[in-house]
């Protein structure tokens, strides 16, 4: 008993300087020669290393079977083509005067760095017909996390006389969940247009969506032929509240308004045709 007293006290006497000096010393155990973390990491810049391409399975397996597997794991992890048809707008206007349709879509087929799209926007009058139709085909690249540049032709089937341009734009989800879309357009005619548009869908429950549009559309020049005025030609604002019985299917009812302002106010005013015009509109929104 009294040989482990004398132990325990000289383990203790031992110990003492050492707790001491971590106590005191702030730099106690650390190591003082002079060198950083720093100088054994790389830069921040530095490219990421190579894959490895010493599998070990291919030490089992025949190396050729392995590549197919590899491949087939990296398209299933984000290397896939797939495809997407969403109809944004596909409603019935009730109007003052002679209701309306109008529609708004856009399909894709690619991967997740190029694609290629198929957009379908346009507005008709019952009774009358298609007001404005056009169909545009481009190949889209993305160029960061959430937008794509896109690049391709438009074509108008109305009004008349039709009209094909060359189109430029991009794509994308601005901060906040905007999604945004722009456009420049150039005819064989050297016609400039260009559109600028987006929403916001403002979820209220789980199921019942406020989404928010806007729409305004862009002249360099008179094009007397269609009646658009150089300048803004028109304003389209929306408020639709859509009910999701499923993700890919929401029906939904709303209100729309349209503007026309400038020059293009004037051609209506002088062809008898009304420059503002609000739509109470019932439609759905599918995406599959």
């Amino acid at each position: 008993m009294k040989t482990a007293s004398v132990l325990y006290v000289a383990v203790l006497a031992l110990a003492a300087p050492v707790f001491a000096q971590s106590r005191d010393d702030p730099h106690a155990g650390h190591d003082m020669s002079g060198g950083t973390d720093s100088e054994t990491k790389p830069p921040a810049n530095e490219p990421p290393p190579a894959p490895p391409a010493d599998h070990a399975a291919d030490r089992l397996y025949p190396r050729a079977e392995m590549d197919a597997a590899r491949d087939q794991l990296r398209r299933e992890h984000g290397g896939s083509r797939v495809g997407m048809l969403l109809l944004n707008l596909a409603e019935y206007q009730v109007r003052r005067q002679r209701d309306g349709y109008r529609w708004d879509g856009e399909g894709w087929f690619g991967g997740d760095i190029n694609r290629a799209v198929v957009k379908s926007e346009g507005a008709g009058t019952v009774g009358d017909g298609v007001d404005d139709a056009e169909l545009q085909l481009v190949y889209s690249r993305a160029v960061s996390p959430y937008f794509d540049l896109q690049g391709g032709v438009r074509y108008d089937f109305e009004p008349n006389p039709s009209r094909t341009y060359g189109t430029i734009g991009f794509e994308g989800l601005a901060s906040y969940w905007f999604e945004v879309e722009g456009a420049l357009f150039l005819s064989e005619r050297a016609d400039v247009l260009a559109r600028l548009e987006g929403y916001y869908d403002q979820p209220i429950t789980q199921r019942l969506i406020a989404q928010q549009r806007v729409e305004l559309n862009f002249a360099a020049q008179d094009v007397r032929e269609n009646e658009i005025g150089s300048g803004l030609s028109d304003v389209e604002l929306g408020l639709r509240l859509r009910y999701e019985i499923r993700r890919e299917f929401g029906p939904y009812l709303g209100v729309s308004w349209l503007r026309k302002v400038g020059d293009t106010a004037k051609f209506a005013r002088r062809d008898g045709e009304r420059v503002s015009s609000t739509s109470s509109v019932l439609g759905m929104r599918i995406w599959f």
